[in-house]
C-alpha cells in the first residue's frame, strides 16, 4: 500500500470563473484523513492565473503549462513536476465530500501489484434541480457515473481523470497522456480512456478498478442542465470515440460502449416505459433522451470515421 508521503495529487486548471471551485477542492483535500505528499496546480495557458494562484493559495504546488493547450498536456505538465510515486487526478471543478476517506480508499487497493490503477465513483452535484428527463444512463454527460457501472470494486476497461489514481511506473510506461488528444475547451476527446487502454495494451496482465466507495463529487452549472448541452454532448462523444478507435484500434476503443448499448439502453428505455405505468409521467422524457442520446452518439461516431477516412485518403494521394 501506498504511504501518504508517495501521493501527489495534481489538478488542472484553466479559467478564472471556476476560480471559487478550485479553491473548495484544495479544501476539500486537506481536510482528508491523510496528508499527501503533495498538491499540485497546474494552470493552463493562463499566466495572471498562475500569478494569482501563487499569491492567493499557501501550501500547493503550482506548474505553468505553456505547451499545447488542453487536458493532456496539463496533466503531463503536472506530472513532471510531481515527487509522488502514485498520481492522483482530479477536475477543478470537483468536490471531496466531507469525512471523507477518499484519499485512504485510492491507496489500499495498490497492495495487489497487478493494479495500474484506480478510478473512484463521481455523483453529479447540481447548481440546479436535475431535469426530469435527464436519464441516469447518461450521467457521463454531466461527467458523472452512470446507471450500469459496477457497483462493487470491480475491473474495468478505463476510468475518468476526474477522479483517478496510477502509479507512476504505469504513467511513465506509455509517456502519459498523449499529447494533441484530449479535451481543449469545449471539445470532447476521451484522453483519459486513451491513457487506460494503451496502459492495458503495454501491461496486459495489468488491471483498472472502479472504486465506487473512493468518491467525489462533481460540480454540473446550469449550463449543463439543458436539452442543448445534451444533445450536443452525446454528439461530441460519438465523434471523439471516433479519433480513439483509429488510435488504439476498434476492438479495444469500443468495447465498453458496446456492452452499454446492448445491455444498459435498452434496460434503461425499458424502466422508463415502466414508469409511466406506474403513473410516472417523467418515464417518457427519460426513454426519449436515452433513445436520441443514443443516436446523436452513433451519428457523431459515424461522422468521426467519415472524417478520419477522408484524411488518410488525403494523406496517401500526397504520399503517392
Amino acid at each position: 500500500m501506498y504511504t501518504p508521503y508517495d501521493i501527489s495529487v495534481i489538478i488542472c486548471a484553466y479559467t478564472e470563473e471556476r476560480w471559487l471551485d478550485l479553491t473548495e477542492l484544495i479544501i476539500s483535500i486537506e481536510r482528508q484523513t491523510i496528508t499527501p505528499l503533495e498538491i499540485i496546480v497546474v494552470i493552463d495557458n493562463n499566466p495572471s492565473m498562475f500569478e494569482r494562484v501563487q499569491r492567493e493559495i499557501s501550501g500547493v504546488v503550482v506548474v505553468a503549462n505553456e505547451g499545447l493547450r488542453g487536458a493532456s498536456s496539463a496533466r503531463n505538465a503536472g506530472v513532471k513536476a510531481a515527487q509522488g510515486r502514485l498520481l492522483i487526478f482530479l477536475d477543478d471543478d470537483a468536490l471531496i465530500p466531507p469525512n471523507s476517506n477518499w484519499l485512504l480508499q485510492h491507496c489500499t487497493p495498490y497492495e495487489d501489484q497487478s493494479i495500474l490503477g484506480i478510478g473512484g465513483a463521481t455523483d453529479p452535484l447540481w447548481e440546479t434541480q436535475q431535469p426530469w428527463w435527464f436519464p441516469g444512463e447518461f450521467n457521463w454527460v454531466v461527467g458523472a457515473s452512470y446507471i450500469g457501472m459496477p457497483e462493487n470494486i470491480a475491473p474495468v476497461r478505463n476510468v475518468w481523470s476526474c477522479n483517478m489514481s496510477i502509479r507512476r511506473e504505469a504513467f511513465d510506461a506509455i509517456n502519459g497522456f498523449r499529447t494533441g488528444f484530449g479535451k481543449v475547451g469545449k471539445r470532447s476527446s476521451p484522453e483519459d480512456t486513451d491513457l487506460c487502454i494503451r496502459a492495458l495494451q503495454n501491461q496486459p496482465d495489468g488491471k483498472w478498478l472502479f472504486h465506487p466507495f473512493a468518491r467525489v463529487l462533481h460540480k454540473v452549472p446550469a449550463s449543463r442542465s439543458t436539452w442543448r448541452y445534451f444533445t450536443w454532448r452525446c454528439y461530441n462523444e460519438g465523434l471523439g470515440k471516433a479519433h480513439l478507435a483509429s488510435l488504439v484500434g476498434t476492438e479495444d476503443g469500443t468495447t465498453s460502449e458496446r456492452n452499454h448499448m446492448f445491455h444498459t439502453i435498452p434496460r434503461g428505455v425499458a424502466r422508463g416505459l415502466l414508469d409511466i405505468l406506474r403513473g410516472d409521467w417523467r418515464g417518457i422524457g427519460r426513454s426519449a433522451a436515452i433513445m436520441t442520446g443514443l443516436g446523436l452518439a452513433t451519428v457523431g461516431y459515424l461522422v468521426g470515421m467519415f472524417e478520419i477516412m477522408n484524411a488518410n485518403r488525403t494523406v496517401q494521394k500526397e504520399a503517392a
